[in-house]
């Protein structure tokens, strides 16, 4: 099965190379990637473009790793039957690098965490727990801080977590027992990534000057 996890993280860069932020940016005549933080991501899109502007890039790069995803159930379900939930994950995690790095803008994309809320979205076909937690997190945590960044760290540490306790627990739905070591090593590789794009956040986070939502950059 070596071969068709490589083709799905392939065919997950693919999808990921659709940069939606970026792609609106230059109906809007600007390179966002010149603008605010500097990523083409949806947080970024918002401050520059507005709020419509946003959602859209939001929805754009969460539903391209719900594709992605699909795309590869077509192809691979008769194959893998039994291994989907890992197939999803390779694939997720190829969307996710298409969208951190695209080749053809000198790997400098987004942040992953819209594409990474589509993979867990797409997840909700094989267990509906990681959804319904992931939102319950990222909007505690919004709610309770204002920041977006520290919402987005907490609903990717807490997805690994879930996953390997679930995982240990035997309650993730269609989850193949052999696959379980690769799921954890796949979903921690993802949180990793959301740290590694989030760096500068996180200090200015430590540093208390890390924007809250609706803060004015001048404030």
């Amino acid at each position: 099965m070596i071969l068709q996890k490589v083709l799905c993280i392939i065919i997950g860069y693919v999808f990921g190379l659709f940069q939606t932020g970026f792609i609106i940016g230059k109906m809007n005549h600007i390179d966002i990637r010149d603008y605010g933080s500097g990523n083409s991501g949806t947080t970024n899109a918002m401050r520059t473009l507005g709020k419509k502007s946003g959602f859209l890039t939001f929805f754009g790069d969460a539903l391209k790793a719900v594709f992605a995803i699909g795309v590869t159930y077509i192809i691979f379900h008769n194959i893998c039957e039994n291994h989907m939930f890992v197939i999803a994950l390779y694939t997720g995690l190829g969307v996710i690098l298409g969208h951190n790095f695209p080749f053809y803008m000198n790997f400098k994309g987004g942040k992953g965490i819209a594409t990474s809320a589509g993979v867990i979205f797409a997840l909700m076909f094989y267990d509906w727990k990681f959804i319904v937690l992931g939102a319950l997190t990222f909007f505690i945590a919004l709610i309770l801080t204002k920041y977006v960044s520290f919402s987005s760290l907490c609903l990717m540490t807490g997805f690994f977590v879930e996953m390997i306790v679930w995982g240990q627990l035997n309650m993730v739905h269609n989850l193949h027992s052999d696959d379980k070591i690769e799921v954890y090593i796949l979903t921690g590789i993802m949180m990793v990534l959301s740290y590694i794009r989030h760096k500068e956040n996180i200090k200015r986070l430590i540093n208390g000057t890390e924007r809250k939502i609706g803060q004015k950059k001048e404030d």
